[in-house]
């Protein structure tokens, strides 16, 4: 299929070379001239514009967003302006549900269809595929499985949530759950290191819990490639930042009455390493986010 695609960052990119190498006609763009020659060597068709983008594009075009949060709003009134009734526009970053259905709103009223798909798989998602979670059209959703089915290879998987904002919605709630695994696992290691018995193996630890062990995990495996390269965690100064998505989470519960205590002391943690309340649990912390995502390890 053909698809423009604005956003060429780090998982931009990488949605870009899996798109391409499945043989899908990719328009890329990006403010960022460099990162859009970087993707053209990737062998996707390089755009100068969004003018350049829809242009590219032929008669019903399909374009992904794949930029941070605090930026789709312009980039959808920009595109809104330019695209012709019955394009599509895919939301593939982490914006709140309630906003991505306030954009299909603005959308819609120019007869374009917005898709929202929450991307879980980090920068492990070239090599590994990504798990998307897909709001929208039905008829859309048929309408874009082709990259679909090339994000998800070989070992990732897609499915549909629901209307217009359930993508996200969805992959809220798993940044929430991903918030308080991180903690429990970054507390028991903490543990291990100054706890009560000394000099406890840590890379051993990690590679016997990675084997058969209940809680044998993505999250744990990327711990296990922590210890084994920097069981110190020298460099890291435990500043842990929060992108959003727990909060979210936390704030739709409350909104409902309904208790997510281990969310809550996750995002705490969180909120105190940014105030210089750090530990070797809150280095991990900022360790694991520099594994999946390829965030920053520290404030600066």
């Amino acid at each position: 299929m053909k698809i423009g695609f604005v956003g060429l960052g780090k998982m931009g990119y990488q949605i870009v070379v899996k798109l391409v190498g499945a043989g899908n006609e990719v328009v890329a763009f990006d403010v960022n001239t460099d990162a859009v020659a970087r993707a053209a060597e990737a062998g996707a068709i390089p755009a100068e514009s969004r003018e350049d983008v829809v242009a590219k594009l032929g008669d019903q075009p399909i374009i992904w967003l794949m930029i941070p949060s605090d930026f789709v709003k312009s980039e959808i009134d920009q595109f809104a302006a330019i695209l012709p009734a019955g394009a599509v526009v895919i939301d593939g970053g982490n914006t709140n549900y309630e906003g991505t259905m306030y954009h299909a709103g603005i959308l819609a009223e120019k007869g374009i269809d917005l898709i929202d798909i929450g991307t879980s798989g980090g920068v492990m998602g070239l090599e590994h595929g990504f798990s998307l979670m897909v709001g929208g059209s039905y008829e859309n959703y048929e309408r874009i499985q082709p990259a679909l089915d090339a994000l998800a290879l070989p070992g990732g998987i897609y499915g549909y949530m629901g209307p217009t904002g359930y993508g996200h919605y969805v992959k809220m709630i798993h940044n929430g759950v991903e918030y308080g695994i991180m903690q429990a696992l970054a507390e028991g290691y903490h543990l291990l290191k100054q706890g009560p018995l000394q000099d406890v193996p840590l890379p051993a630890v990690a590679e016997v819990w990675q084997h058969g062990s209940i809680i044998e995990s993505t999250l744990n495996k990327l711990v296990l490639e922590i210890m084994q390269e920097n069981p110190e965690l020298e460099g890291v100064d435990g500043y842990v930042a929060d992108s959003g998505e727990g909060r979210w989470t936390l704030d739709a519960a409350q909104a409902r009455d309904i208790q997510m205590p281990v969310l809550a002391d996750a995002l705490r943690v969180r909120v105190e390493s940014q105030q210089g309340n750090v530990s070797y649990a809150t280095q991990l912390l900022a360790a694991m986010r520099n594994k999946f995502g390829g965030h920053a390890i520290n404030k600066n």
